[in-house]
């Protein structure tokens, strides 16, 4: 299958700073793909170079087969693009805001009428049609920019951290609703800060300082890691930790909870580490295997990459 999103080699410079660098997307209909990274990662700034809201500095971008450099109003056509603040008229309401994005986009009165009313009954925003969009809880707001943007029937949807500060219902809300379009046939690309919200996605591209480290589905992001992970338990963990940092086998020390999820390198035996912490003088800690979460798994590759940019100074 063919994929409708494409980008090769996509890269963005400001200056000096390299905001994307090299970035290389595949993402086949009907997908949910999300970009995951910390703020400044270069999240927005890859969505708006392949919705050509922004020009590239390298490399060239697809979207439902067209060149988003050359056939920007036939990409246009075919995406719906949500940013972090969208659009939003404070004064009108609910119904007003929708009418006016339709008149935007050209849509017929029986045509807006009818997905209006599929939209407001997907979202259970029916009963807020004739409210001001400025006296909307944020969830809602986030649920009347989504209908605007799907008013003109788009193949895919670009979503730029779109539960960024809504309650953790509004958001699970949020996402039932994203499901339901993508069974209808939508392709939805998403970016978040959520790593619990990259574990909904088929696809997880993990970003930082605009470069993708890995590409995969949630599961084998956890399961795939050269590295094992422990749960490492026990007394004093703070000098624990000072000192398994220092330990090149042990590739990242991170705390959780009460205790620290520490990588261990390929070949690196728990109880040769529990030895050295005793060596150390320090009261041995228990390390348990575990399968670690997807922020374990980002925070390691991390961890990972910034080793060898510093190796290869």
């Amino acid at each position: 299958m063919d994929p409708i999103v494409r980008a090769t080699n996509l890269t963005r410079r400001f200056g000096d700073l390299t905001a994307v660098d090299h970035v290389n997307i595949e993402i086949t209909p009907g997908e949910i793909f999300g970009l995951v990274g910390p703020d400044g990662a270069g999240k927005t700034t890859t969505l708006r170079l392949i919705c050509g809201l922004m020009d590239p500095t390298e490399g060239e971008a697809w979207v439902a087969g067209h060149n988003v450099a050359h056939e920007l109003n036939a990409v246009k056509d075919q995406i719906g693009y949500m940013a972090q603040r969208f659009g939003l008229y404070g004064d009108l309401t609910v119904q007003e805001n929708m009418d006016f994005y339709a008149d935007l986009f050209g849509i017929g009165k029986r045509d807006h009428e009818a997905l209006s009313r599929e939209l407001l009954a997907m979202t259970r925003m029916e009963p807020f049609r004739a409210r001001p969009a400025a006296k909307l809880s944020g969830g809602m707001k986030q649920k009347l920019a989504l209908m605007c943007t799907l008013l003109h029937k788009p193949r895919v949807l670009f979503l730029d951290e779109p539960t960024n500060g809504v309650d953790p219902v509004s958001r699970r809300d949020f996402w039932a609703i994203l499901y339901q379009l993508v069974r209808d046939g939508l392709t939805l690309f998403v970016t978040t800060a959520y790593l619990d919200e990259a574990e909904r996605c088929n696809r997880v591209a993990l970003m930082d300082h605009g470069r993708l480290i890995r590409v995969d589905s949630p599961a084998a992001l956890r399961t795939h890691m050269a590295e094992t992970c422990y749960r490492v338990e026990g007394p004093d963990l703070i000098r624990v930790r000072q000192f398994l940092k220092q330990q090149p086998a042990a590739v990242s020390v991170e705390p959780s909870g009460a205790g620290l999820h520490v990588f261990l390198a390929p070949g690196t035996s728990p109880d040769a580490m529990q030895n050295a912490v005793s060596a150390a003088g320090l009261p041995a800690p228990t390390f348990n295997r575990i399968e670690p979460s997807l922020e374990d798994v980002f925070i390691a590759l991390v961890r990972k990459t910034e080793d060898t940019h510093v190796g290869a100074v």
